[in-house]
């Protein structure tokens, strides 16, 4: 990757494993300074280590910090330390999510707002924060990473997280509106199932039971096979880049073809 994001500043949530760890070496290769925010501080840590120096742009920093997006005072804290440590922030990917999943009928009003109040109010917190030092700067680019869950029903208990991630999506095209006309675009990508590790390991453990539920959601896949990280963290890159300059309000499915599949559909 050439050096798009030279002496940029991206802040990446849920930086430290998967889609954001991948978003994260994806800007640091562009030259961009990152920002790991991560409930595990811990983890957050090692990926900053791990990244550091792999930068193509020679004012290339990784910095990170332990962050609970849903905690407001947390989010206003981080932020003000990444003004300190690496400046005014140019692009924020909004990441971080749970998905702890649960039958609706067995779902407690506790675990509903914990995952409201992390992939909902999170992102908004951290969009408030980034986008008032974007909107007086006059530029900046917002990320938000969703799911086709937003678009389509999952079901198998992912209630409380489908419905999170269609809030993040109308939020993405209401803040879109708000803040066009101040040089702030706002978009968001919706992968489908991605190969993480634990997707990984969780096909493996299936496979070896003889479970075949994981490679039945693949099949509902044109292109035969989950996301990988890299991928959707090329769509991210992408959308926080200048050849995105006209793209604001976007929801971008990077789902090999799931949305656009048809339920009565078939491959080939």
């Amino acid at each position: 990757m050439t050096a798009a994001f030279q002496d940029a500043i991206v802040v990446v949530t849920g930086g430290a494993r998967g889609i954001g760890e991948s978003a994260c070496r994806a800007f640091a290769a562009g030259g961009a300074s990152v920002a790991i925010l991560d409930i595990d501080a811990e983890a957050a840590d090692l990926t900053r280590d791990a990244i550091a120096g792999t930068g193509t742009g020679t004012g290339t920093r990784v910095w990170s910090a332990g962050c609970d997006i849903a905690d407001e005072k947390q989010v206003e804290d981080v932020f003000a330390r990444i003004d300190r440590e690496l400046g005014t922030p140019d692009v924020l990917v909004n990441n971080a999510a749970i998905n702890p999943r649960m039958n609706p009928l067995k779902l407690s009003v506790e675990l509903w707002n914990k995952v409201l109040a992390t992939n909902l109010t999170g992102q908004f917190l951290c969009s408030r924060e980034a986008g008032r030092r974007m909107v007086e700067r006059g530029s900046g680019a917002i990320v938000n990473v969703t799911s086709i869950a937003a678009a389509s029903a999952l079901g198998r208990g992912n209630f409380a997280y489908a419905v999170a991630k269609a809030g993040v999506e109308a939020a993405t095209r209401e803040l879109a509106v708000e803040w066009a006309r101040h040089g702030v675009r706002v978009n968001a990508v919706a992968p489908c199932q991605v190969s993480t590790h634990s997707f990984a390991a969780a096909a493996a453990e299936l496979d070896r039971l003889g479970d075949s539920r994981l490679r039945d959601y693949e099949r509902g896949i044109p292109i035969g096979r989950a996301a990988t990280p890299e991928e959707v963290a090329a769509a991210i890159v992408y959308l926080a880049s200048d050849g995105a300059s006209m793209v604001t309000g976007v929801v971008l499915p990077v789902d090999g073809g799931n949305l656009a599949m048809n339920a009565g559909g078939s491959i080939g």
